[in-house]
């Protein structure tokens, strides 16, 4: 996996990426069902967010933090990136499920626009297990 750079930004956004970051890493520790319950709060009242707004959080995050950029840190850093784009206005499509071919394991992603944000693949490659969108609550199963 390819980690993207983060781009510079100011002392007063780098203090809000890492405080993203730090949440993120703490609400993952959280039981699904917990999670799922602070995520759909925070995602109530926001706007879908673009693709680039998306992949723009991702990469301030993995660019934050060792631990998110990893492909173990992927709750931790679906969970910051957005949080970032709550603190920004918006949410994205926020996803846990698994890879649909092996080696099966479980993973969380972020969508907008319809297309997996920053992650190999594509959306036939996971299935989806739970989610939170936007202004909205979907449960899958």
């Amino acid at each position: 996996m390819t980690v993207p750079t983060a781009r510079r930004s100011g002392p007063g956004r780098a203090v809000t990426v890492r405080a993203a970051v730090a949440l993120g890493l703490l609400l993952s520790r959280l039981s699904p069902r917990r999670l799922r319950a602070v995520l759909e709060r925070l995602a109530a009242d926001a706007r879908p967010v673009r693709y680039r707004q998306v992949e723009d959080c991702y990469r301030e995050v993995v660019g934050a933090s060792a631990r998110c950029a990893g492909w173990q840190g992927c709750l931790p850093r679906s969970i910051a990136v957005g949080l970032l784009c709550r603190v920004r206005g918006g949410w994205p499509q926020w996803c846990v499920g698994v890879r649909a071919s092996p080696p099966f394991a479980a993973h969380a992603w972020l969508e907008a626009e319809e297309q997996i944000v920053a992650e190999p693949g594509g959306r036939d490659d996971y299935r989806v297990l739970m989610q939170v969108g936007a202004g909205r609550v979907e449960r899958v199963r």
